[in-house]
């Protein structure tokens, strides 16, 4: 890992970026790593565009600022590939993952990114809606973030989000396992 890795979220209120974004810092924390976490809102509506952020690093983090060059963007709703300018600021070597069921090679092509760069594609709103009957895309995308945070087996992810998310009834945190697990094995690089 590099010494510092910035990650930015592009979702809409009540997608779950916000909490992704704190999963994702709890789960690194867990493994050892010192993360932050941390939201900004537009409009607090459901509907309306946010943006979540983490630093992870094996080192104390003495930033406080907003991150300015993601070295991955992980974008939750499809729709936010134009209007939200996911590139924008991202290191030429950046990881996208992107929520879509658009071919990975076409949506690599639509963001314009560079030969270094990496575009991992799952289509998160498809898994949930089979698991949970319901667009939460949150939960397949931690999954599939386990192909981005290598040292972290995707079962991190599961166990932390079942330890978390105790009070769900027996059968959503079932759902939420298998959608984190599909998010891992769905996933495909262009």
């Amino acid at each position: 890992m590099q010494k510092t890795v910035e990650v930015r979220w592009h979702g809409r209120g009540g997608q779950g970026a916000k909490s992704a974004s704190a999963i994702l810092a709890e789960v690194l924390f867990e493994e050892g790593k010192h993360v932050q976490a941390f939201p900004e809102y537009g409009a607090e509506r459901q509907g309306a565009p946010i943006r979540a952020y983490n630093r992870v690093s094996d080192s104390p983090i003495r930033r406080r600022c907003g991150v300015q060059n993601p070295n991955i963007v992980v974008v939750v709703d499809p729709t936010m590939v134009e209007s939200a300018n996911p590139t924008e600021g991202s290191t030429e070597d950046a990881v996208y993952l992107v929520n879509s069921a658009e071919d990975a090679k076409v949506l690599r092509g639509r963001l314009g990114v560079t030969s270094k760069a990496r575009v991992l594609v799952v289509d998160a709103t498809r898994i949930t809606l089979e698991e949970l009957g319901q667009n939460r895309p949150n939960a397949p995308l931690l999954g599939a973030l386990s192909h981005v945070f290598t040292d972290v087996p995707v079962e991190s992810f599961v166990n932390h989000f079942t330890s978390k998310m105790t009070k769900l009834p027996k059968p959503v945190l079932e759902a939420n396992r298998r959608a984190i697990l599909r998010g891992r094995t769905e996933a495909v690089f262009a």
